[in-house]
């Protein structure tokens, strides 16, 4: 890549997020900025248009770079990823990926790293428009909620390349979906459509091309706004349901539940409901 150079500030359907102000250092393949009345959504658009997005390591790095930046601002409560309203991001970059071998891939962990993005504590919302295709789609699946255009296209067409999905998009699409839906679209590449998205459960919501960044950032305020520390649990607890036995899983949310007793937040929470106020929590 080129030297690095600024990405103009993400701008929605309808013009320049309200309230945006940039964060850290520039990128080259992405913007970064904290919007929201209280700028406590931090708000990362994918730019590579030139490639629809396409997810090459430079872009991973500089994801990873900007996700731990925001998970450490204190400010920062909920965190949205989108793209354009042509692509999401149109899978990993094939070029980059064409004359790798397996020694390579094997040697250097290929891939590895993309895991950072669903290892954040802080919740993410993918703001889907367009294309979310093979690396697309495993990166918007990696986020907690998904929020679709009405025009946007999932897929895993792997298979067409003489690959198949290296990204967890076999493993968490088949956990959405279930494993008909997940087996049709891995074994024929096939696509299906935001609606079709939301009726199989791999989507939350689907809203007008022109209103889903808005959507998506009026949802992330939302959560923003209760205790950063209690909502780290909350989405702990929800990951456990989704990645363990319901044992565990209940196992998991006992001990989280129990956990909230020892903080400032739990005691205000409770109190301010008695008391038919609202709360001011600390993230304590």
């Amino acid at each position: 890549p080129g030297p690095r150079n600024r990405i103009p500030a993400p701008r929605s359907p309808n013009g320049p997020v309200s309230g945006g102000r940039r964060a850290g250092a520039p990128f080259q393949y992405l913007s970064v900025q904290k919007t929201g009345a209280r700028q406590s959504v931090g708000l990362i658009q994918l730019n590579r248009p030139q490639a629809l997005n396409a997810l090459c390591e430079g872009l991973m790095q500089e994801l990873r770079r900007a996700l731990g930046a925001l998970e450490k601002d204190p400010q920062v409560g909920a965190i949205v990823i989108t793209g354009s309203q042509k692509a999401f991001a149109a899978g990993a970059d094939i070029k980059e990926m064409q004359s790798k071998t397996f020694q390579e891939c094997y040697s250097s962990g290929f891939l590895t790293g993309w895991d950072k993005v669903s290892l954040v504590r802080k919740p993410i919302i993918a703001a889907v428009n367009g294309y979310a295709l093979g690396g697309g789609c495993e990166l918007a699946m990696m986020c907690d909620i998904i929020y679709a255009g009405e025009k946007a296209q999932f897929g895993q067409p792997e298979i067409l390349l003489g690959t198949i999905p290296g990204a967890g998009g076999t493993q968490r699409l088949t956990r959405a979906v279930g494993k008909s839906l997940a087996m049709e679209m891995v074994l024929t590449g096939d696509r299906i459509s935001a609606a079709e998205a939301k009726e199989a459960g791999l989507v939350s919501k689907v809203f007008p091309v022109e209103k889903l960044l808005d959507a998506a950032i009026s949802c992330a305020e939302k959560i923003a706004s209760n205790s950063k520390l209690v909502t780290a649990m909350a989405k702990e607890s929800v990951n456990a349901a989704f990645e363990t036995t319901l044992a565990e899983g209940t196992r998991t949310e006992k001990r989280l539940f129990y956990a909230t007793f020892a903080t400032d937040d739990r005691k205000e929470g409770m109190t301010a409901f008695v008391e038919k106020r609202k709360a001011n929590f600390t993230d304590s």
